[in-house]
């Protein structure tokens, strides 16, 4: 059933005021800072505990602070980034002052600010029209860690504050709950496990020379080994400056790469998270590749929270966004605008264990940069991915054909290489690069598979071989014929051929 405790954020604003001044009239105005300070943290623990964190969350929490005080300006995705991160509950030094004052002077201020608290807190934990059962824990958590204060002081009892567990509307469980991997190791969490040992087991360096040989082997991309290489160099000289205690300038680690669809961006990406991991600038060197679909949701509140689980799997590695325009492209209200801040305060936050890659069709890339001064003064290293030329397809097409234990006749050979120099010459935006060559492989094993479904016993050489009518391309919808199939039409035009001569023949 719906608490009695929810409120509209302007009604709870003037309750907040007439709880603050009456405790300011007893303990003094000057804790107004540190007073606003401690309630906002204990509403983003509280809220910790809540189903979820939504617009009407920051609306209250915007209404938290004293008279004459400034107002808070909470956003959504700060707002959340600030509960996941939120910490135990602990008393504010302010407390124990006033415990000791009062009793020293046989006052009960103290006292008085535990049921000023409560009540605070349980309007706080009704804003979604729900107290649940874990909020209600939470505020009698507080509450019994400052009446202990009280009690070892000696400060004189009153009336106890409002139960909180007499106020529970629900036993659902918290999003922090839900999502576990959002929360610190700050909000008292115990680290699961299995998944320490298995960050232990991959701790192990990635073998920097093996990569870049891996790099060199890539098709065509000469520009970008050449880059990347120089880059590899200059933070290798960096770490060891940084070693011998000599000073280093300011250097971004993020990058831009720029391209078509297919030209080996993630590859690249992935090799580059090894590299840097080889070389100590990262912990791991894992590679999390994700697209909008990955970081936003359709609701407010929960865009924020996925783009946080996201990136805390990419810390110590490269977090690779394809398609990163689409964050910006929906227009203002949109919520890839917030993922994008989410993203930036993560590269803040974690500047030195996390590398953001975005790529993307050159144009929209460069629009998305210029969106938002903060990607603009964070991704200064721009490579650009050409589109592979008709040689390169085919280097492609050679090597997925040894790797998965297939070879051309010459007949084939000379067909492909005539397939890939037509490909790239009539490229058109569609032109997918490397992702075309892998159709046109697959597309080439179907059809020989088809073809070889029609003799009894193929041998070895024959399931390894390519020809050219493997490469051929049908009309789209086009179905090879079958033995049976082409008998029948072979003998219907037979069929009509006689026909045709026979009506010459009564014409005559």
């Amino acid at each position: 059933m719906p608490t009695t405790w929810n409120r509209s954020p302007e009604d709870f604003h003037r309750i907040y005021l007439a709880n603050t001044d009456a405790f300011y009239r007893l303990g003094g105005s000057n804790l107004a800072p540190e007073l606003d300070e401690f309630i906002t943290k204990c509403a983003m623990g509280l809220w910790s505990k809540a189903r979820s964190v939504t617009q009407a969350h920051v609306d209250m929490a915007n209404q938290i602070y004293s008279r004459n005080r400034a107002k808070p300006t909470w956003m959504l995705w700060t707002l959340t980034s600030a509960v996941c991160d939120s910490e135990v509950f602990l008393p504010p030094v302010f407390y124990w002052n006033l415990a000791e004052n009062d009793a020293r002077r046989g006052t009960e201020t103290s006292r008085t600010f535990i049921r000023m608290l409560t009540n605070i807190l349980l309007y706080l934990a009704a804003v979604d029209d729900d107290v649940t059962f874990s909020e209600a824990e939470y505020i009698t958590e507080c509450v019994d860690k400052l009446t202990a204060i009280c009690d070892t002081n000696g400060v004189k009892k009153t009336r106890d504050a409002l139960n909180p567990l007499d106020y529970v509307t629900s036993q659902d469980p918290s999003f922090i709950e839900k999502h576990p991997a959002l929360q610190n190791s700050g909000g008292g969490q115990t680290p699961d496990k299995s998944v320490v040992k298995t960050d232990e087991k991959s701790a192990e360096k990635p073998d920097f020379d093996k990569l870049m040989a891996e790099l060199d082997a890539l098709v065509g991309l000469d520009d970008i080994k050449k880059d990347i290489k120089s880059l590899m160099n200059l933070v290798k000289i960096r770490k060891l400056r940084e070693a011998n205690d000599l000073p280093i300038a300011p250097m971004s680690l993020h990058m831009v790469f720029l391209g078509n669809p297919g030209t080996g961006k993630t590859t690249v990406a992935r090799l580059v998270s090894g590299l840097y991991a080889a070389i100590g600038v990262l912990s791991k060197g894992q590679l999390i590749e994700v697209d909008r679909s990955g970081l936003v949701v359709g609701y407010v509140g929960q865009t924020a929270l996925k783009t946080q689980d996201v990136i805390k799997s990419a810390i110590g590695g490269v977090l690779f966004i394809d398609e990163a325009y689409s964050l910006s492209s929906g227009g203002e209200n949109d919520f890839g605008r917030e993922a994008i801040e989410t993203i930036l305060k993560a590269m803040e936050d974690h500047r030195d264990d996390l590398v953001v890659i975005v790529a993307g069709y050159t144009g929209p890339m460069t629009g998305f940069i210029n969106s938002n001064p903060g990607l603009e003064s964070r991704f200064n290293k721009y490579f650009y991915f050409e589109d592979y030329n008709g040689e390169q397809l085919m280097a492609i097409f050679r090597i997925r054909c040894e790797k998965n234990g297939y070879r051309l006749t010459p007949e084939a050979e000379t067909a492909a290489i005539e397939m890939f120099n037509r490909l790239y010459a009539e490229r058109d935006e569609n032109f997918g690069n490397g992702r075309d060559v892998r159709n046109i492989f697959e597309d080439a094993v179907t059809r020989q598979a088809n073809r070889l479904a029609k003799l009894e016993n193929p041998d070895k050489d024959a399931l390894m071989t390519l020809l050219p009518e493997d490469l051929e391309e049908r009309e789209e919808n086009e179905e090879p014929p079958s033995t049976e199939a082409a008998k029948e039409s072979k003998e219907a035009a037979e069929s009509t051929e006689t026909r045709s001569e026979e009506a010459e023949d009564t014409e005559k």
